[in-house]
C-alpha cells in the first residue's frame, strides 16, 4: 500500500471509512516521518507528540461508534503564529520563545471540532514580517526540494511541511503573499481566502491585509480544510457568515468563463523562465473552454502604501517600548519600524484612502472578467535565511517588495490561490496565481481543481530519502 504520507486527507478519510488505515497508526507514522526529515528541514519547531496519539485515538472511537466528524483523524499543522492553548507559540520572536497561550483562536477550534489531529506548529519569521521562515528562535526553514534555498515566507514551515509528507493539512496567514509566497516555492497549493472568510482572532497587526487560509498538497484537501474553517465569529467583527459546501463547489466544468492574465502587471520584474512557463498555464486555460484574454487594469503599483500600512502597524505595536525590546528583535524588522516612525497620521490615512480606491479599481476591472491569471511569484526560491531576492532582472528588492503579484490582493481582498505548474531548469517550483472576483471563492477552487486536473502536480514529491 501507499506510504501514508502520501496519502490526502480525502484519501485517508475514505481509508478511515473502509477500517483499511486508523487514525492511530497514520498519526504514529507520521510522527515518524517528522521525527526523520524534519530535523533537516526545520519546518516543524514543536511536535505536539503525546496530545496527537490521544486525539488520534478518540477519532478511532468515533470511527467505530460511526459518529466520525468531517475532520476526524485527519494530521494538520499550525502556523507558529497561530497561538494555541497549552502549546509553545513563538511567533518566531525572542520576545515570546516561551509564551503558552491559555487560548485557542477560532479556526483551531473548528478543526479541533472537526477531529482534525494536531501534530504541532510551523516555523515562521518574526511576527510574519518578511518573505522567508527563518528567525532568530528556530532558525530557517529549508526548501523540501532543494537544501539550503528558502521556503518562503512567512507561513514556510507549513508549506514545507506539506510538501515534505509531514501532513495532508497545514494552516497559514497572508498579510502581503504568507500563503501564497511559500506554498509557490515548496510546490503546493495555497488559498488565500475572500478577506473575512475565516475569521482571524487575535486581530492581525496588519488587519485590513490579513487572511487565513489552508496549505495543502491537493485542491480537495483545501476545500475540506476551508468548509470547516470559514465562517463568521463574533471575536472578528469583520468575518461574515457562509455555509459553502467548497468540496461540491469545486466541482465541474469552467467553460466559458472570462479569464485575464497578466505575466507583469504592467511594471514587475520577473525571471524570463518563470514568465514563460506561467504564460503557458495560463493559455492551458483556453484547453478547457475559457475565454483568455492578456489584459491588467492599468494600475501602478501599491507597494508603497502597502509599505506604508505594514511599517506604522509594526512601529504602533512598540510605541511604549520600542527602546526597551529593540535588541531582542530581528534588525530587518528593526528597520521596519523605524520607517514607520516617519510616517505622519495624516500620511497614513491618505495610504487607508488609496487602499479603498485601488480595491474599486479593481472591482470595476473584474466586472468583465471571471477570473485573473499572473506568477504567483517573479522568481524561484532564493536562499534559505535571507530576507528578499536581492535583484531580479537587475531591479533592486525590498522586505515585501519583490512579491509584486501577491500583496495587490492582499490589498483588495479578493481570494487568490496559488498551484503549481512546473519546475524551472534549476530543479525548484513555479507557480501559476488565479485571484477571483470579490468573494467568489467558489469559482477560484473550480478552477484550481479543472487545472490540477489536466496538468496534476500531486506525484511530484522531493526526495527526502
Amino acid at each position: 500500500m501507499t506510504e501514508v504520507w502520501n496519502l490526502s486527507a480525502r484519501e485517508l478519510i475514505d481509508h478511515y471509512s473502509r477500517r483499511t488505515l486508523s487514525p492511530v497508526e497514520v498519526t504514529a507514522a507520521l510522527l515518524e516521518r517528522i521525527s526523520s526529515v524534519n530535523p533537516s528541514l526545520n519546518a516543524f519547531v514543536t511536535v505536539t507528540v503525546e496530545s496527537a496519539l490521544a486525539q488520534a485515538r478518540k477519532a478511532e472511537a468515533l470511527y467505530g461508534e460511526g459518529s466520525a466528524p468531517p475532520l476526524a483523524g485527519i494530521p494538520f499543522s499550525l502556523k507558529d503564529l497561530t497561538p494555541t492553548k497549552g502549546i509553545r507559540t513563538t511567533r518566531g520572536s525572542l520576545l515570546y520563545e516561551n509564551w503558552i497561550p491559555d487560548f485557542d483562536v477560532p479556526l483551531t477550534e473548528r478543526l479541533y471540532a472537526a477531529g482534525a489531529v494536531l501534530l504541532g506548529k510551523t516555523n515562521t519569521p518574526e511576527f510574519g514580517w518578511k518573505g522567508d521562515s527563518g528567525n532568530r528562535v528556530c532558525g530557517p526553514t529549508h526548501n523540501p526540494w532543494q537544501h539550503g534555498r528558502t521556503a518562503g515566507g512567512s507561513s514556510g514551515g507549513s508549506a514545507a511541511a506539506v510538501a515534505a509528507g509531514l501532513g495532508p493539512l497545514s494552516q497559514g496567514t497572508d498579510g502581503a503573499g504568507s500563503i501564497r509566497i511559500p506554498a509557490c516555492f515548496c510546490g503546493v497549493y495555497g488559498l488565500k481566502p475572500s478577506f473575512g472568510l475565516v475569521p482571524q482572532y487575535p486581530t492581525s497587526l496588519v488587519e485590513p491585509f490579513s487572511h487565513a487560509g489552508p496549505i495543502t498538497r491537493t485542491v480537495g484537501d483545501a476545500a475540506l480544510m476551508l468548509n470547516v474553517m470559514r465562517g463568521a465569529d463574533p471575536r472578528d467583527k469583520l468575518s461574515w457568515p457562509d455555509q459553502t459546501d467548497y468540496v461540491v463547489e469545486m466541482q465541474g466544468s469552467i467553460k466559458g468563463l472570462r479569464v485575464a492574465f497578466s505575466p507583469d502587471l504592467g511594471y514587475a520584474a520577473v525571471d524570463p523562465e518563470v514568465r514563460e512557463m506561467v504564460t503557458k498555464a495560463a493559455h492551458r486555460f483556453a484547453e478547457m473552454g475559457c475565454e483568455v484574454e492578456e489584459k491588467h487594469p492599468g494600475l501602478t503599483d501599491p507597494w508603497d502604501l502597502v509599505d506604508l500600512i505594514w511599517s506604522t502597524a509594526f512601529a504602533g505595536a512598540y510605541l511604549k517600548d520600542f527602546a526597551t525590546v529593540r535588541d531582542q528583535l530581528d534588525p530587518g524588522l528593526v528597520s521596519v519600524i523605524e520607517a514607520g516612525h516617519q510616517v505622519s497620521a495624516a500620511a497614513l490615512a491618505a495610504a487607508h484612502q488609496a487602499r479603498i480606491a485601488y480595491y474599486q479599481s479593481w472591482r470595476n476591472f473584474m466586472q468583465d472578467y471571471d477570473l485573473f491569471l499572473s506568477p504567483t511569484l517573479p522568481v524561484t526560491a532564493f536562499p534559505a535565511g535571507d530576507h528578499h531576492p536581492g535583484s531580479i532582472n537587475n531591479q533592486q528588492t525590498t522586505y515585501l517588495g519583490w512579491t509584486a503579484f501577491t500583496y495587490p490582493f492582499n490589498t483588495t481582498g479578493q481570494p487568490a490561490a496559488t498551484l503549481p505548474c512546473g519546475f524551472a531548469t534549476n530543479g525548484l517550483p513555479v507557480g501559476l496565481q488565479i485571484v477571483g472576483r470579490y468573494r467568489d471563492d467558489r469559482t477560484v477552487l473550480r478552477a484550481s481543481a479543472a487545472f490540477e486536473a489536466i496538468a496534476p502536480w500531486v506525484d511530484q514529491k522531493p526526495d527526502l530519502g
